[in-house]
């Protein structure tokens, strides 16, 4: 959850640099290729995806992969790597929302005070950068178009409670074709050694080395124990942001933060 927090800021330095599709085209061709050959190595027997499967890879790739990005990265343009981790932190409040619509799991109370510590914390990210010069151009679409890439990771996550969870190479596919036409006003020659840096991080550490941490991590703990460790994900956004990008990081910001950990907490207790 740390190297996850740690994507906010590194997409922040390369949404400037790099275009949104072509970074995450060359950011998922290469994870696409570590993990398939970690697969050809180390599974045996090779995973079956049975037919009626496909649909349901289909669109946990199309929600938690391709629109998570692209809304997450364009996000970034307009607000602060500080605030695009904390909202991004409330995914477990929606996801928690959307399996009782759509799986119709049961409601309680606990789930209504964790989801009202989430709203309460994403509410006080209004009042936490009010007056900040680098809170970026426009912070409310960038926080909107965020939280519209949290709702597509809970689709998602709601998709892993419904199937086994795999990772399909089927989100590098959604990305080539748009990928491929930014090649052409953007071509690779023009990336310089610091963006080769910067898709190298995201492809090797954020969606190789977080994956398998998270994988190996949650076959040890129980579910309830890796929700709560989602907490470290604004945090770590929010140290990195003011150490890397230099953000101005105020009480209202460790409020808005705190409030959507303890949102964590309580649903992970409910569950």
């Amino acid at each position: 959850m740390a190297i996850v927090g740690s994507s906010i800021v590194v997409g922040k330095i390369a949404v400037a640099r790099v275009p949104v599709f072509l970074l995450s085209g060359l950011r998922f061709a290469v994870a696409s290729v570590i993990l398939m050959t970690l697969v050809a190595l180390l599974e045996r027997p090779l995973p079956r995806v049975a037919p009626r499967d496909v649909a349901l890879l289909a669109l946990q790739a199309f929600a938690g992969i391709f629109i998570f990005n692209v809304l997450l990265l364009y996000g970034l343009a307009f607000t602060s790597a500080g605030e695009g981790g904390i909202v991004t932190s409330t995914t477990p409040a929606v996801a928690a929302t959307l399996a009782v619509i759509v799986l119709g799991e049961r409601w309680s109370r606990a789930r209504t005070l964790g989801v009202a510590l989430a709203v309460v914390g994403m509410l006080a990210l209004s009042v936490a950068g009010r007056g900040l010069e680098m809170r970026g151009p426009r912070p409310l679409l960038g926080n909107v178009l965020i939280f519209g890439a949290v709702v597509g990771e809970a689709v998602f996550v709601v998709c892993s409670r419904v199937a086994s969870r795999r990772l399909s190479p089927l989100g590098f596919a959604m990305f080539l074709p748009v990928a491929l036409l930014e090649v052409r006003a953007f071509p690779l020659s023009r990336l310089a050694r610091e963006d080769w840096a910067l898709v190298g991080y995201y492809s090797v550490f954020v969606t190789v080395v977080a994956f398998l941490l998270w994988a190996r991590g949650v076959a040890r703990v129980p579910a309830s124990a890796a929700s709560v460790f989602t907490g470290v994900l604004p945090i770590s956004a929010l140290g990195l942001s003011h150490l890397v990008l230099r953000e101005s990081v105020t009480v209202a910001h460790l409020l808005a933060a705190t409030l959507v950990v303890a949102g964590i907490v309580v649903l992970a207790r409910a569950n």
